[in-house]
């Protein structure tokens, strides 16, 4: 099924990688494409992926959510720190490609297309921590001193607000009208083909053949596709979570490396044009590398 589902994303991309070379998709019109699925759609799917019956069993999934993000995240940032040895030239913004993954642009819709609204509801957590975590541990790497100023900046992301606004309506029993739902859902059922056609429009950008001629893309994709993954998947396996929660969490995990990265290696001067080689590399080799450690942790599990 992932394969279908990854599939069906990668020809939207191409759609998209289409766009973006014939020009239909400008640099200012990505920006805005960008804009609209960070700030109203993909929150909006974080949102309405709450709007489910309150029982037991989701709960404690979600519970269990939390937990072992902030496990993954944690063996994360400690593996790729011992593994990235700082005599590396670019070794911050390698860590940080490493440990950060697209988990909103690509980890949502290839979660909702496989489990549905569950999986996308513990999604959320991983998506929480992201959020945290990359506007405080993330943001000192690629700037190169500790500066927690930032924390609030991330409590300030419309996807931690939809989180945040999702839980107290999950846990209060509310929910919206017939209308209003099925408006927000039409909306945030945009979030794949959005998403697809931006990542596609992005990597047109990139020039592959100079991208690979550097070894930095050879370490961060098999980091971040593979090792990462794998790492966090065998750790949780040893709290016997859910499946549903250990296998989104390990999707989540493999997924390609974050945007974000481009955007602080723009504002610290950190090298932005091989961040957006690290994304649209581990973009393709993902359609590869998802299914197969997908299939593989099934049959482990």
């Amino acid at each position: 099924m992932i394969g279908k589902q990854i599939a069906i994303m990668f020809i939207i991309m191409l759609l998209g990688g289409f766009c973006g070379y014939k020009g239909v998709i400008s640099r200012t019109g990505l920006k805005q494409l960008s804009t609209v699925e960070l700030h109203i759609v993909n929150p909006l799917l974080i949102f309405m992926s709450y709007q489910t019956e309150l029982n037991s069993r989701l709960l404690g999934g979600l519970a269990w959510a939390f937990a072992l993000s902030a496990l993954s995240f944690a063996a994360a940032i400690v593996f790729t720190t011992l593994v990235i040895p700082r005599k590396r030239k670019d070794f911050d913004i390698e860590r940080f490609a490493s440990v950060y993954s697209n988990c909103g642009f690509i980890g949502i819709p290839l979660i909702n297309g496989i489990y549905g609204q569950e999986g996308v509801l513990y999604l959320t957590a991983y998506i929480t921590l992201f959020n945290l975590l990359v506007w405080t541990h993330g943001y000192m790497v690629m700037k190169g001193e500790k500066d927690f100023s930032a924390f609030l900046s991330a409590l300030k992301n419309p996807s931690v607000i939809a989180v945040i606004l999702g839980l107290i309506f999950y846990l209060t029993n509310i929910r919206l009208p017939e209308i209003p739902a099925s408006s927000l859902e039409l909306v945030s059922s945009m979030n794949t083909p959005l998403a697809m056609l931006i990542a596609g429009a992005t990597a047109s950008q990139t020039n592959f053949l100079k991208a690979m001629k550097n070894s930095g893309i050879y370490i961060v994709s098999g980091l971040k596709l593979i090792a990462v993954p794998a790492l966090c998947y065998g750790l949780m396996c040893l709290t016997h979570a859910p499946e549903l929660v250990v296998m989104t969490l390990t999707i989540a995990a493999g997924c390609p490396v974050a945007t974000t990265g481009t955007m602080f290696a723009v504002l610290f001067d950190k090298k932005p044009e091989r961040c957006s080689e690290f994304f649209a590399v581990t973009t393709l080799l993902s359609g590869i590398t998802l299914p197969l450690l997908t299939a593989v942790c099934v049959k482990l599990f």
